[in-house]
């Protein structure tokens, strides 16, 4: 056989093998096709994706993203960066030398601040009170490096937050191409793992940029002022972007640019790494208006009840046959308590179906409402012995309405009788006990027949464990 006839036949082989091939291929396809329409079932090729069987059970795993995306800040950065200001403080502080002697002297200070409005005097910084607090002067450093001096318009210690202003007149007009005013977000549109950008004169060094995430969001911070020793709680942004002295009053700012909140290392620490905290810009966005409006924050109304009264114990509730909760000792004159009919004698067992049994708790839920709310009380009467209960509408007033200047947070009292018999009173005022009588004529306990040793002074029992 020559080797052209094998290489023929050959080919002709392979031909068949292929067409063969196609053909059987088809016919698989078509019986498979077939099978599953007869059964109802379906065939998976083995590239189809695995699956995993699943029961009522078994917990899901989490989803992963099928890329990620490495952003560069640095256009955002300096896009705000003219928003931002360094400002620095000199104020004057005194110290007691070795030999008792009062000294001077000065005190230099650094923050940050926000340009975050303007009018045709004015350009408006928003800052930490705690920056500015006792300075006697404040000069700002603009992003072109350029400075002027600023003047205090506002300060809400409360929230630390302060608001100064520079004359426009004051500043060049390449200052003033060279400055922007910061655009301000949505910080209850936040979420925990959300990208966090800190700008701000950290150490005093100059305006540096830290980054990190949204930590925690409503982070309950308490303070004290080291003047006064007068507390203030917060609800802060924690971000584990670095915020460090001098970084007071810059802003934290999302992906997008926008200030979300306004830094503050006065709730920092030095022990601590990885936890900053930052005002709420949404929180701070009204005080901040308020300030530049104003050049102060009026104070909002407490909501106030307006009663004197004391925690019934169980073991006093045991033995007085009377229900558990707060004794109202007396009524202010011209308060909504007095209002809605509750006199002493009586007592306040829930507020708006809450059960309340001292007077710390009847004041947590007083002071969540606002002036003007209508609360729902129970409130038990001595009707000859026996305690009857009903609901009273109460519509709350502020402390300024009524006759007393006191605030339910000093209405708790207790009578502690000493070894002589004298009773004194542990309230933070003499008013705050138990009157002797009140419109029901007697306080709990007052009257019956009872040969305990105390049984001269029914109330005593009210006395703190």
């Amino acid at each position: 056989m020559s080797k052209s006839s094998f290489g023929s036949k050959l080919t002709k082989c392979a031909a068949i093998a292929l067409v063969f091939g196609l053909v059987g291929g088809t016919a698989f396809q078509g019986s498979s096709y077939a099978v599953s329409k007869l059964t109802g079932s379906t065939t998976t090729t083995a590239e189809a994706e695995e699956t995993t069987s699943s029961s009522d059970t078994t917990i899901q795993a989490t989803t992963t993203s099928a890329t990620v995306t490495s952003t560069n800040i640095s256009d955002m950065v300096a896009n705000v960066m003219p928003s931002i200001v360094a400002i620095t403080t000199m104020s004057i502080e005194e110290v007691q030398s070795f030999f008792g002697q009062t000294m001077e002297y000065e005190a230099e200070g650094a923050g940050s601040g926000i340009i975050i409005e303007q009018d045709d005097t004015y350009l408006y910084i928003a800052t930490n009170n705690h920056v500015v607090e006792g300075a006697e002067t404040v000069t700002v450093q603009f992003n072109d490096d350029s400075t002027a001096t600023a003047e205090v318009r506002g300060t809400d210690a409360s929230n630390d937050l302060a608001v100064i202003m520079v004359k426009l007149e004051d500043l060049s007009d390449d200052t003033k191409s060279a400055i922007a005013v910061a655009t301000l977000g949505d910080s209850d549109s936040l979420s925990v793992g959300d990208s966090a950008i800190a700008i701000g004169n950290a150490l005093g060094y100059g305006q540096s940029v830290t980054s990190g995430c949204i930590s925690a969001l409503n982070r309950e911070v308490t303070s004290t002022d080291e003047t006064t020793g007068a507390t203030t709680t917060s609800y802060l942004i924690q971000t584990d972007a670095a915020i460090n002295p001098g970084n007071s009053g810059g802003a934290l700012l999302n992906s997008a640019g926008e200030v979300i909140g306004i830094n503050s290392s006065k709730y920092s620490d030095t022990s601590v790494e990885g936890m900053g905290f930052a005002i709420p810009i949404s929180t701070a966005k009204p005080i901040l208006e308020e300030l530049i409006a104003n050049g102060y924050v009026e104070e909002t109304p407490t909501a106030y009840l307006g009663i004197y009264g004391v925690a019934v114990s169980s073991d006093v509730a045991v033995k007085y046959n009377m229900p558990e909760g707060v004794y109202v000792a007396s009524v202010v004159e011209g308060s909504g308590a007095e209002a809605a009919g509750i006199s002493g004698g009586m007592v306040i067992t829930q507020v708006d179906g809450e059960d309340v049994s001292t007077m710390e708790g009847l004041k947590e839920i007083i002071t969540s409402h606002a002036v003007g709310d209508t609360i729902t009380l129970t409130v038990w009467t001595n009707n000859n012995g026996t305690y009857e209960s009903s609901e009273v509408q109460v519509t709350l007033t502020s402390s300024s309405d009524s006759d007393s200047s006191s605030s339910e947070s000093s209405e708790e009292g207790t009578t502690n009788e000493n070894s002589d018999g004298e009773k004194h009173s542990n309230g933070n005022d003499s008013q705050m006990g138990p009157q002797e009588n009140g419109p029901q004529g007697t306080r709990p306990g007052q009257g019956d027949n009872d040969d305990d040793d105390d049984s001269s002074d029914p109330f005593s029992a009210f006395n703190n464990d």
